[in-house]
This record gives C-alpha cells, sequence and structure tokens, in this order.
C-alpha cells in the first residue's frame, strides 16, 4: 500500500543547455536534472514533482516530457536507495486536452511515477461539470493518485472549497495543491472535502502548516531543500513556532526572488550564483536582467553557508 504523500515537495526547474542560436532555448540538460534531483534527495527533500509550471511545462515538446520524467523517476529511485529513503515523483501531466492529459498520465504510470499533478484547462475556462468531468476521466484512466492544482493567476480557474469537495468524490483525486495567497482557503478546503482529500500549500507554506496543510509544492526549495523542509516540518509535524519562525525568516527574502512573474528565471540564476548551472528559461520567458543578479547574491549570502554550501559546486570550492 502506498505511503499517504507528506512534507515538503520540489516542483523542480527544468535545466537547459545553452541554446545554439537566438532563440533556439537549448536542449533538455538531462544531466543536470540527475544532479539536481540528486541533491534534493541527499538534502532530505520529501518528494519531487517535474513538469510542473517551475519545470516550464507548457514549453517542451512531447518527446522531452518522456525524457524528463523517465530521468527523474529513474534518478529518484536510485538516489531514494542510496539514501535509505522512499521519495515520491509525482509528474506534471496538465494540458488543455483531456485526452493528452489521460495520455501524459497513462504514460506517468507505465514509468514508475507514485502520482500525478493536474492543473486545470487553462484557455477554456471550464466549468464545475467541465473540471468534474476532465479529473473524473483522468481519474478512471489511471491507478495514480492526483493531485489537483489550483493557481487561478496562471490556470484562468479558481476551484474554491465547494468544487474541490466535489472533486475530492472522485476516489483518485486525494490531494491539491492550493496556490492563492489566500490563506484561509487551507482552511475552508479542509472543513468541506470531509477528509477525502488533503492539502498541500502552493505559495504559502509557513502560513498553511498551521491552518492543517500537510505538505508544501515549494519552488523556493530547488535551491534551499533542506532549510525549506526542515522549516516545514516545523510548523506542520511539530507545532513548533520557536524553531519553524526563525527559519522561515531566514528563507523569506528569497521568495519574491523564485515566486512572482520571474520565478523561473530568479530560480535559475539563484542556481549559476551558487555554482551549479541550470541553463537559463527558454523563450518567451528570460534571464533575470543582470541589474537584478547584485541583490540576490547579496540575499543568498544573507542566509548563509550552513544552508546554501550543500550545492556540489559550492561545496568543491570550499574543500
Amino acid at each position: 500500500m502506498q505511503k499517504p504523500f507528506r512534507g515538503t515537495y520540489t516542483v523542480l526547474i527544468t535545466p537547459f543547455t545553452p541554446p545554439a542560436f537566438p532563440g533556439d532555448g537549448g536542449a533538455v540538460d538531462l544531466p543536470a536534472l540527475r544532479r539536481l534531483v540528486e541533491f534534493q534527495i541527499a538534502e532530505g527533500i520529501d518528494g519531487l514533482i517535474p513538469l510542473g509550471s517551475t519545470g516550464e511545462f507548457l514549453s517542451v515538446s512531447r518527446e522531452e516530457r518522456t525524457a524528463i520524467t523517465e530521468t527523474v523517476v529513474k534518478t529518484a529511485a536510485e538516489a531514494s536507495a542510496r539514501h535509505g529513503r522512499d521519495v515520491p515523483v509525482l509528474i506534471g501531466t496538465g494540458a488543455e486536452d483531456t485526452r493528452e492529459v489521460v495520455a501524459l498520465s497513462r504514460e506517468a504510470e507505465a514509468l514508475g511515477a507514485d502520482g500525478v499533478m493536474i492543473i486545470p484547462p487553462f484557455y477554456s475556462v471550464p466549468t464545475e461539470d467541465e473540471l468534474y468531468h476532465h479529473y473524473k476521466t483522468a481519474a478512471d484512466a489511471i491507478g495514480l493518485p492526483i493531485m489537483v492544482y489550483n493557481n487561478p493567476a496562471t490556470a484562468n480557474v479558481d476551484m474554491g472549497a465547494a468544487t474541490l469537495a466535489r472533486l475530492s468524490t472522485i476516489p483518485n483525486c486525494k490531494y491539491v495543491k492550493e496556490s492563492t495567497l489566500e490563506v484561509t482557503r487551507v482552511r475552508d478546503i479542509i472543513a468541506a472535502v470531509d477528509g477525502r482529500m488533503e492539502v498541500f500549500a502552493g505559495v504559502l507554506g509557513y502560513e498553511s502548516a498551521w491552518l492543517g496543510a500537510i505538505g508544501w509544492v515549494a519552488v523556493c526549495s530547488n535551491v534551499l531543500p533542506r532549510l525549506s523542509r526542515e522549516m516545514f516540518a516545523a510548523a506542520a509535524f511539530e507545532a513548533n513556532r520557536d524553531k519553524a519562525l526563525p527559519l522561515y525568516r531566514r528563507l523569506a527574502p528569497l521568495l519574491p526572488w523564485v515566486g512572482g512573474p520571474r520565478y523561473v528565471a530568479g530560480t535559475k540564476a539563484a542556481f549559476r550564483l551558487l555554482g551549479m548551472e541550470m541553463g537559463d528559461p527558454r523563450p518567451p520567458r528570460l534571464p533575470l536582467p543582470e541589474a537584478d543578479w547584485p541583490a540576490l547574491a547579496q540575499v543568498l549570502q544573507a542566509i548563509g553557508p550552513e544552508w546554501t554550501g550543500a550545492m556540489p559546486a559550492t561545496r568543491a570550492a570550499a574543500e
């Protein structure tokens, strides 16, 4: 029987090689992706989610999606075995076409994923009945648990507590990633779903933990997996404010750089500053402007080497 998903899950960036010509976007850098997965697991992360928004899922081809899924699932299994613990992998399988969601979710299951994360169709603006049909169709096609992804800022659909309560009656829809900035949504969802669905914070990890979220799908944990995990665990599972709040305050200055409209660019810039190259975003996203790099470097320096020094390149330089 599969263990329930809990804790801090990194929504992984997708590393790219340098572009061959302007506008090319480079190729998916699978060796860098393997290093990233190994780094995450060595640092204690609880789970991994490739091909989410942070993974630029709309900017990779069907073939690249398959390669990313294969690489993360295989590398995570190998690294988990070395470290003696189970790190689940959920694959982002969101798409505008329900048939494509089914195909991608079936592929994720066939390749060994532990679950899928599905954002709703983001152009057609589906009604609640259409949302139910979309998720029910995907759920009926696979045996994996589904994490419903509510992110109205990008999906143009806001799945509130009542809608999620209906979706929670679909047996596979066991989790929701709640990505609004309204922390009381966590409270309302938990009350509405009557134990059928668990809440992962999508943005407000610290705040959501105190209202009952059992997980956090984090962007900042790409760069700082150990700090992110320890902060969320102290709040959600230990209820230790004296431990959790100082960790949150250490982490908080990075959050604007890995959130907002430049979250992919900011995350990849942070990796470069810390000596673990992950390439640039693919167009239409652009790299973080050079004028912003000194301020981001100051943020990383202030967080301190006890948290940022675990990256392989940083650690090697220190030695």
